[in-house]
């Protein structure tokens, strides 16, 4: 740590309420603006400066602020590792796969670590830790990639094929980005090599020049600054917000001696503000990071040829209004650590799946707990997974079979009493999320149990009368009902669209699990009991195979003996 650092971090604490490290944590944020800005005036033709900047930077934050001496050899281990395996396996098909559990296990070890210190305000390499598993996993599977033919790739693996090693200097780049570094956002290898070399900022040439990004000087990166500093002005916001309502609802509110005393709808407004109040952190820390990100220029998208509008949502990894406006579970958690989404889906749930094969059970099981042995080991963690799994159910259910009565039949466009099952959606989805999400910020077994305790359990009940609900006659009801109420419009087909397939039932796939939470937990467990069932009877199939062959060996010595004995008498 760099002389005298801590001072003033150790005043201001005492003044806001904030921990040392978290306001340690808030300032590296904002110097990475101008640091990114600096990064991005490293002449385009100098890559290679730009890759000892952005080590410096790193070293800086991890050394210079933190003292993380022991987090520069976690990641040193981590990335050296990642990259000897690369090298060396090559060619191997279970390379990946071994870079993935030597990842996820040294994760392991540091997370069990930090649990075990119990000083969650203080900031250690964990952070920095899953974001990097993310990023070398999936460079693991890009290397993987750039081995096979192209005909056995999909459109995204590509673009992310890795054909050559980068060099060291390129490589340690990509580890230590600075302005990603301890909280994401996560990216592909391809994605920070298309950045350093600025091929990312290559428009179509059939693009209209007057619709081409501006820039500044001789320099391919476009201008950004202007979007950089609405995501530095909305994270500053989110962490004012966080700093002011952490005073009256952090979690401890729910295991105080007044909580109890309150009515039940307080209780769980409380509950609920408790929730937001975490959540804020979140929104401004992402939104802190995404906003560096994107002033270097890492968070360009691309730009409309109509319009000539410039993407910069490459990296974000928040939308927090669409959380909190959320109308059912799915759209609750996928605008939420999205690129934790996309890692999930793109390297783990379609990587486990063979080609050629729909994803199934094992997909979804090999999602839900990578996403859970990621995130660590607190029990909280779990309980929130497992039950927000049977909220997805839930909600699935009632978007089958009690959204449509709000749609015309024919056009499937919203009739007038749609708004009233819009807004009572969305007030199921938010109560139930502030329940669910309750351990996930309280972390330990006993505390949470006793927090969902005073509310009753009540979405633990509502979920499991739901279930119970569509588990009875009452959906075959539904579902009677639904098809009356088309067939009598006169004659009118249905037109086809998601929520038609949902009605019918019908879809060409099941839907993706959202940070590894599947939307139909009953449904996996049939495919697992089907799967196992079918690995059972091809067992007993070989074992019967294997005993007719026995016996046929047995037939043919047991005629070869007698031929023998046959021959003996003769002689």
């Amino acid at each position: 740590m760099l002389p005298y650092i801590n001072k003033p971090f150790e005043l201001l604490s005492g003044a806001v309420g904030a921990s040392p490290d978290e306001l340690k944590l808030i300032f590296s944020f904002l110097i990475s603006y101008p640091l990114a800005g600096l990064l991005k005036r490293v002449p385009d033709a100098r890559p290679q400066y730009k890759n000892l900047f952005i080590i410096g930077g790193g070293l800086f934050y991890l050394v210079g602020l933190y003292s993380l001496w022991t987090g520069v050899r976690t990641l040193f281990i981590a990335s050296a590792g990642t990259y000897a395996l690369a090298y060396y396996l090559r060619t191997s098909a279970y390379m990946p796969w071994i870079t993935f559990v030597f990842l996820m296990s040294h994760m392991a070890m540091n997370q069990l670590d930090r649990q075990f210190a119990d000083s969650p305000a203080a900031v250690d390499i964990t952070g920095a830790q899953m974001v990097l598993v993310m990023k070398l996993s999936a460079f693991a599977w890009n290397v993987a990639d750039g081995t096979l033919p192209e005909d056995q790739l999909s459109d995204f693996q590509k673009s992310r094929r890795i054909l050559q090693l980068p060099g060291l200097l390129d490589y340690a780049g990509y580890v230590l980005f600075f302005p990603s570094l301890l909280a994401g956002p996560a990216f592909d290898y391809n994605e920070y090599r298309g950045w350093i070399e600025c091929s990312m900022f290559d428009v179509p040439a059939t693009l209209d020049p007057a619709k081409k990004p501006p820039t500044r000087k001789r320099r391919k990166i476009p201008r950004s600054g202007t979007p950089a500093m609405w995501k530095l002005a909305s994270g500053l916001v989110w962490i004012y917000l966080f700093l002011n309502l952490s005073k009256w609802y952090s979690h401890e509110v729910l295991l105080g001696d007044r909580y109890p005393t309150l009515g039940f709808l307080r209780r769980v407004f409380v509950m609920h503000m408790v929730g937001f109040t975490a959540r804020t952190k979140y929104y401004g820390v992402w939104s802190l990071a995404e906003g560096s990100c994107i002033l270097a220029g890492l968070g360009y998208n691309g730009v409309d040829p109509v319009t000539g509008k410039i993407s910069w949502n490459r990296l974000q990894n928040i939308n927090p209004w669409g959380v909190e406006s959320a109308q059912n579970s799915r759209a609750y958690l996928e605008n939420w650590n999205m690129n934790t989404n996309k890692w999930l889906r793109y390297y783990i749930y379609l990587r486990v799946t063979p080609r050629n094969r729909k994803p199934g059970f094992r997909a979804s099981m090999a999602t839900f707990v990578t996403s859970a042995f990621w995130h660590g080991f607190y029990p909280g963690y779990y309980l929130s997974f497992v039950l927000a799994s049977f909220v997805q159910t839930a909600a699935k259910h009632f978007r089958r079979n009690v959204r449509p009565f709000f749609l015309d039949p024919v056009t499937q466009k919203p009739l007038p009493s749609k708004k009233y099952y819009d807004a009572a959606s969305w007030l199921a989805t938010q109560a139930t999320f502030s329940f669910v999400v309750a351990p996930f910020v309280i972390l330990r077994l006993d505390h949470s149990l006793a927090a969902w305790g005073r509310v009753y359990y009540y979405a633990i009940l509502t979920t499991a009368s739901s279930l119970a609900f569509f588990a009875s006659p009452a959906k075959a009801y539904l579902r009677k009902r639904l098809d009356a109420r088309t067939k009598g419009e006169a004659g009118a087909r249905l037109v086809r669209s998601v929520s038609a397939d949902s009605i019918a039932g019908v879809s060409g796939r099941a839907q993706e699990p959202v940070l590894g939470l599947s939307d139909d937990p009953g449904r996996d467990i049939d495919e697992a009991i089907r799967e196992l069932r079918g690995e059972v009877e091809r067992a007993q199939a070989k074992l019967r195979e294997k005993e007719r062959e026995q016996g046929r060996g047995r037939g043919k010595s047991g005629a070869a003996g007698v031929a023998a004995r046959e021959v003996k008498k003769e002689l």
